[in-house]
């Protein structure tokens, strides 16, 4: 099973990339660095990092606001699954990430 909610996951974070990169403004660079689904494939969280980092609020809300042009776009790229409702968030993780490699 763990296989194909891989899979899911990984269609997801994708879709949502190209998704972002088509439809956000290039200023600032949003990257998605991964996706998260409920156990009933239902709802999902994309995880993304914004440049410059003033730019995260803006690129959050325009990510959340376009979630049902999302939604339609899922549709359109995969076949034989239903878009989860998707909540963009910035991935806190990664930043905490990044700020280790930045004072090591």
């Amino acid at each position: 099973m763990h296989n194909r909610d891989d899979k899911m996951r990984e269609a997801l974070r994708e879709v949502a990339a190209e998704f972002l990169s088509r439809e956000a403004n290039p200023t600032p660079l949003i990257t998605v660095t991964r996706a998260a689904l409920s156990e009933d494939h239902a709802r999902g969280v994309v995880y993304m990092t914004v440049f410059p980092e003033s730019g995260e609020a803006a690129a959050v809300a325009f990510a959340n606001r376009a979630a049902g042009e999302f939604a339609t776009f899922f549709k359109k790229r995969i076949r034989g699954m239903s878009p989860p409702r998707v909540v963009f968030e910035i991935d806190k993780g990664e930043k905490s990430r990044q700020r280790l490699d930045q004072l090591l």
